[in-house]
């Protein structure tokens, strides 16, 4: 007995660590894929941390681990991707759109004016080789402060780079909600960025606006969150508010394969009776829920059926609620009935008496017989009215335009019925008319999808016009210019065609010039509106294929956007050629002190000719004169020979607005004014060509932007005399990117 209990009590012993090893290798095994462990932590900090994601070890997909800690001495925890160590501070995440809301650091400079010192600092993200990216659609890269420079640099060894320009001339300037160059700057980004840096460089020494902006920053940050306000740049607020950052999406996806692709390894898979979604911003996949479920498509079922009879406020039903998988049914009691339960009351149902019923079907036939009798009429009005439109259609070149349109597999143009257009422009209503001219009236309309357009009645075509009609329009289809009207689509099955363009807002450069009430038009406002419109010219002129002759340029024909952007508008008199070929014109068209002398002494339409008439709207942008003008007398003066003979007299200062006869404005006139003078040469041989004009547009508009930042006329006169623009903006104080890839940003300052 005494040998017998020595023995058992070893013998428990092995058993009870066998026991525990084995409990021990069970917990500390990682879980298969798609299934969680239940001790596994789903929130962080108030914040849901959804599977894939997931905190502690065999909780997460491989790429997706998320790290709990407290920091600073919070007490509430704060959830970081990938490990502490990565300091990627998690703000929610989305498993339906594939997207995750983190905090992304900003660079900063500001001065002191106390101490006077400039401090900053210089952020840079990395996400390594985790299946995220910054997002391209959701996030932009925003600059704010004045005269300054922001730089992104990402990409491997920083092979990507997007800069953006802020500048102030005074505080008066800057205006809050606006984000487009003038104390705020926002661009797009590159696509699937994993890192990047940001970093500030400044034209003038950032002292020089410690008044009204002290501080400057850059940063990539959600652009659904970014609203400027100008004050911001008065004080450090911006800086100490979002010390620990300012809200950037990224996208993240399951699987780098496409659905196709991942399907083929299930032990690899990560959506989990759901369904799979090839990722419109990455390459790769996300998971969601099927139509009638919710919950997490990564776990093994983790959607769950919706039971929608218990949420009445988003699955309406007026009778009987069934659930069944996937969906639900809703059915009306025994003696009532509606028409759809779902979105109609079920009422109770009664018996009618015998005589209502007979008078009920007495009126009913007669009623059946009248109606038929009209339906007959309908049918026949309505029979001979497609044939009235069949004959139209085919009348202004209809077929050939579907073939046209099938051949060249174009659709960025639709073909509207005529109930279409009536209904977009009121029947054509008087109040709806936008303008009259030489080739048809124009309407705005409102199409059934709640875009505003403006509709061309043109007027008569003949017949021996509908291949030319239709040819015009297959290639005013293809043009893609930001500063030409779109056209949309057209009408043909009425006898006089309409064009359906895009509707710009603003109205004309005419009426912006001359019915303004006098009011403040900058240099580089008219300088700008200039410059794109003979960029949109050159595009016609040596883009488009064949190549296009405006014909009718002149400023009734230039409209602006809310952003006042020109859009050069108005085809009816253009012409297509062949290269280095014109036209001979039997009838002129144009309008009366924009036309080409030449043009109308030889009869041939070249793309010159649009170069002498956009020389005219190049005038009265400096001049704020009509092309025919009054100048205390009853006869009309044409500006064009009044230009030319103040030139030739010295006299120009006796034309220009007064507006923008400043000193340091001179020298850019003086060029603009010669450059109109070469427009309105009486060789068209001599002519510059509208790609020459655009260009030196574009440097008197660099050599303005400059000038007007330092306020400076006698720098501007340096600067015209620069080969280079990188030598004028050295000139000025500004430092080269290649200085700042060390991102030693204090430099210069």
């Amino acid at each position: 007995m005494g040998s017998t209990l020595p023995l058992f009590a070893f013998q428990l012993f092995l058993l009870l660590t066998l026991l525990q090893a084995a409990t021990t290798a069970a917990a500390s095994a990682p879980p298969s894929p798609n299934v969680v462990s239940p001790r596994c932590i789903e929130t962080c900090g108030g914040i849901s941390i959804p599977y894939p994601f997931g905190i502690g070890h065999g909780c997460f997909r491989e790429g997706f681990e998320v790290t709990c800690e407290v920091v600073n001495g919070s007490a509430i925890p704060r959830a970081f991707l990938g490990g502490r160590e990565r300091n990627i501070a998690v703000k929610n995440i989305s498993l339906l759109q594939g997207q995750a809301r983190i905090l992304n650091y900003i660079s900063w400079d500001c001065f002191n004016s106390t101490d006077g010192w400039v401090a900053g600092q210089t952020r840079s993200l990395a996400l390594g080789d985790k299946p995220f990216w910054v997002s391209g659609t959701k996030n932009r890269f925003t600059t704010m402060g004045c005269n300054v420079v922001g730089i992104l640099l990402g990409g491997d060894n920083y092979t990507l780079g997007t800069g953006c320009a802020s500048f102030c001339l005074e505080g008066a300037s800057i205006a809050s909600g606006s984000c487009s160059g003038t104390g705020c700057c926002q661009t797009s980004i590159p696509e699937k960025l994993d890192n990047f840096t940001t970093g500030l460089a400044y034209f003038v020494n950032l002292t020089t606006y410690e008044d009204y902006s002290p501080c400057a920053y850059a940063f990539i940050a959600d652009q659904d969150w970014f609203s400027f306000d100008k004050s911001v740049l008065g004080n450090h607020t911006f800086r100490d508010k979002y010390k620990d950052g300012v809200p950037l999406v990224l996208d993240w996806v399951a699987g780098n394969q496409t659905c196709e692709e991942a399907k083929r390894n299930l032990s690899s898979y990560a959506c989990r009776n759901s369904d799979c979604i090839d990722s419109t911003s990455l390459p790769g996949y996300i998971c969601n829920c099927s139509t009638g479920f919710q919950g997490n498509p990564y776990l093994q079922d983790g959607c769950k059926d919706i039971d929608e009879c218990s949420l009445p406020m988003e699955y309406p039903c007026h009778g009987k609620c069934s659930n069944t998988f996937g969906n639900y049914s809703c059915s009306c009691p025994k003696g009532q009935s509606s028409n759809d339960p779902k979105s109609e009351p079920c009422v109770p149902d009664h018996g009618i008496p015998t005589s209502t019923k007979i008078v009920i079907g007495s009126c009913v036939g007669f009623v059946s017989i009248i109606t038929c009798i009209f339906c007959i009429i309908l049918v026949f009005q309505r029979r001979k009215l497609l044939r009235e439109k069949d004959k139209f259609f085919q009348q202004n070149g209809g077929l050939r335009l579907y073939e046209e349109i099938r051949s060249k597999q174009i659709d960025t143009i639709k073909i509207y019925t005529k109930e279409d257009i009536e209904k977009a422009t009121d029947n054509f209503d008087k109040s709806r008319e936008l303008g009259r001219g030489g080739h048809g009236t124009v309407y705005k309309g409102n199409l059934d999808d709640c875009r505003e357009v403006a509709i061309k009645r043109s007027k008569v075509v003949t017949e021996d016009q509908s291949e030319e009609f239709v040819r015009e329009m297959i290639i005013l289809s293809q043009i893609n210019h930001k500063n030409i009207v779109k056209l949309l689509g057209c009408c043909l099955e009425v006898e006089i065609p309409m064009l359906v363009y895009e509707f710009i807002p603003n109205g004309t450069l005419f009426e912006f010039i001359h019915d303004n009430d006098g009011k403040l038009i900058p240099l580089n406002t008219r300088l700008r509106i200039a410059r794109e419109s003979a960029e949109a010219l050159a595009y016609l002129h040596s883009s488009a294929s064949p190549p296009i002759v405006h014909g009718d340029v002149k400023s009734l024909n230039i409209l602006l956007d809310h952003n006042y952007l020109p859009k050069v508008s108005d085809f009816g008199a253009s012409r297509m050629m062949s290269i280095d070929e014109t036209q001979f014109i039997t009838m002129v068209q144009g309008t009366l002190g924009y036309l080409d002398p030449e043009y109308l002494l030889v009869r041939q339409l070249t793309t010159k000719s649009d170069v002498y008439s956009f020389g005219v709207v190049l005038m009265e942008l400096i001049t704020r004169k009509k092309a025919i003008y009054y100048d205390g007398s009853c006869q009309g003066k044409g500006l064009a020979s009044s230009f030319i003979e103040a030139m030739k007299d010295s006299r120009l200062e006796e034309i220009l607005d007064d507006q923008i006869m400043g000193k340091e404005n001179m020298n850019i006139i003086q060029e603009i004014a010669e450059l109109a003078k070469e427009c309105l040469n009486m060789n068209g041989d001599e002519r510059p060509t509208m790609k020459e004009v655009a260009e030196k547009l574009h440097t008197l508009g660099g050599f303005l932007q400059v000038s007007s930042t330092h306020h400076a006329a006698e720098e501007c006169e340096a600067l015209l005399g620069e080969s280079s623009m990188s030598s004028t903006l050295d000139s000025v104080g500004y430092h080269s990117l290649e200085n700042k890839l060390g991102f030693d940003v204090k430099a210069g300052r």
